[in-house]
């Protein structure tokens, strides 16, 4: 891991309508706060383009809405080879996004990849696909984002 703060993040998962854009949204309010959101990019994307274009599943808007954030404007899309040259960090939820995002990597890329609460919180937890779960589970991915976030923010502050 470098040793200097990071200045982007892409956050990475299947569709980009659950997790997240979930995570992008936790993470600018985190960072907002600290009063450095307008020095960073951060963004969000899916390794599939099902939903391209679509606005984030309701249950995750409305989680994040519940916890005063605002994720209703993001919009779905998908991983580009692009991205390897515009984060310093992409970090995907689960090992399979880990896999697919290490699959397009662009040859030559020296963006630092890795799994979300790895990178974050030093434990190897992936953070499950809530999509066919119930709001219970939406809530559960919210506080591991939330503990995830915290912990990464040092790595940009």
């Amino acid at each position: 891991m470098k040793s200097q703060a990071y200045q982007s993040v892409l956050f990475v998962c299947l569709g980009n309508i659950c997790r997240s854009p979930l995570a992008e949204g936790v993470f600018r309010s985190i960072i907002a706060t600290a009063g450095r959101g307008g020095n960073l990019l951060v963004d969000s994307a899916g390794t599939n383009g099902y939903h391209t274009g679509e606005a984030p599943d309701p249950r995750s808007i409305r989680v994040a809405h519940e916890h005063n954030i605002d994720i209703s404007e993001q919009r779905c899309r998908q991983l580009a080879p692009g991205d390897f040259a515009r984060f310093d960090l992409i970090l995907g939820m689960d090992r399979s996004n880990v896999a697919a995002i290490e699959a397009r990597r662009p040859k030559g890329a020296e963006t630092t990849t890795g799994l979300f609460y790895e990178i974050a919180l030093g434990e190897p937890k992936q953070i499950p696909d809530p999509y066919y779960g119930t709001d219970a589970d939406f809530e559960r991915v919210y506080r591991m984002i939330l503990a995830a976030s915290t912990g990464l923010s040092k790595l940009f502050l």
